[in-house]
């Protein structure tokens, strides 16, 4: 993945409670993000259009853009009709694909993006990647981060529980990718940005510490926090490296080989409780699997419908989706022979951790 674009390393806003949506219009409006509600707002199916219509009073220069798809053919195509009027910000409202496509947009527009997160599936609502699909195929690409982020606890229980609780997975996945870093910084002297690995770091201990779950107001917005904190930990290196390490990689083998098979965090979450098992971490291994089963999250490939084959070549293939990591995969660069008594031995250990 190219560098990421740095502009920005911090939201000028970030508020993550209940309600939070009431106060969207006012802060759109004081002046730093724009003088007179001049903004194009950005909407999925669903509950985006539903926070468009409460703030839309308040904002009557804004302009409403619906998009679907997550693709780059969208994102080129809201860019496009951007042109057509000069806004001051760009606000996406809705789910990841929703915040993707506007995060584009507005950043080949050159505009500021506030994000205003309906779910919390990954670290998407404040990272500077926009995961779109082109030809059938999901791509990543390099955007400023939001300028401002806005996560309403009564939207986002609203939501899909499984979509939600599959933030958990991502997050906790960044465990796993900071040890993979720090492997290619052993191995092949690859810098380490030690405030990068702080951000990083700190929300996945929290979250996997915290003994709540997604019905707790205080478990659901660590687990917000978390998720921002990680995408600003990629905007501070420029790099998706302190939350994408073989984890990822096995998630977008997964994506690529079968497609629909489980969520981006459903996915990491799995892929990084492996990548922590092949490392020999036992006492990391226990923590990540107690909190994805205490979250009713996948740990095993037939939680997600693949077979121990179908898992196999995902792993095989899965360096090939980041040709310029070096990861726990690349270190071992097992065999398929290899991969599969290593699955045996993985499903095993977990078995013993009941």
């Amino acid at each position: 993945m190219p560098l990421l674009a740095r502009t920005i390393l911090t939201p000028l806003h970030i508020d993550v409670r209940r309600g939070a949506v009431a106060d969207l219009a006012a802060i759109l409006v004081d002046g730093r993000i724009s003088a007179g509600g001049d903004v194009a707002v950005v909407v999925g199916p669903g509950q985006g259009e539903q926070i468009a219509e409460l703030i839309r009073p308040s904002l009557r220069s804004a302009d409403v853009f619906t998009v679907a798809g997550g693709t780059l053919d969208a994102a080129d195509d809201l860019g496009a009709k951007l042109r057509n009027r000069s806004y001051d910000a760009v606000v996406g409202i809705g789910g990841g694909k929703t915040i993707d496509v506007a995060k584009y947009a507005a950043t080949r527009r050159g505009l500021p993006m506030v994000t205003v997160a309906t779910g919390l599936a990954n670290d998407g609502i404040a990272s500077p990647v926009a995961s779109l699909i082109t030809d059938g195929i999901k791509g990543s690409y390099g955007v400023h981060i939001p300028i401002a982020v806005i996560v309403d606890l009564d939207f986002v229980e609203a939501g899909p529980e499984r979509h939600n609780r599959a933030g958990i997975g991502d997050v906790i996945s960044n465990i796993s990718a900071l040890a993979d870093w720090e492997l290619a910084r052993q191995v092949r002297g690859e810098p380490v940005d030690g405030l990068a690995a702080s951000l990083a770091r700190m929300g996945a201990e929290a979250v996997l510490a915290h003994q709540g779950d997604m019905g707790d107001d205080a478990f659901v917005t660590v687990l917000a926090e978390a998720l921002i904190s990680s995408g600003l930990a990629m905007a501070a290196c420029g790099t998706s490296r302190p939350s994408s390490g073989g984890c990822h990689e096995i998630m977008h083998a997964v994506d690529a080989l079968y497609p629909g098979t489980a969520s981006h965090g459903e996915l990491a979450g799995l892929g990084a409780l492996f990548c922590t098992f092949l490392r020999g971490d036992e006492r990391r291994f226990a923590e990540m699997s107690a909190c994805l089963a205490r979250h009713g999250l996948p740990r095993l490939p037939a939680d997600v419908r693949l077979t121990d084959d179908q898992f196999v070549e995902a792993v095989q293939f899965a360096p090939a989706t980041r040709p310029d990591r070096y990861t726990i995969l690349e270190h071992l660069a097992m065999s398929p022979t290899e991969t599969r008594e290593r699955l045996a031995d993985y499903a095993g250990a977990l078995r013993d951790l009941g």
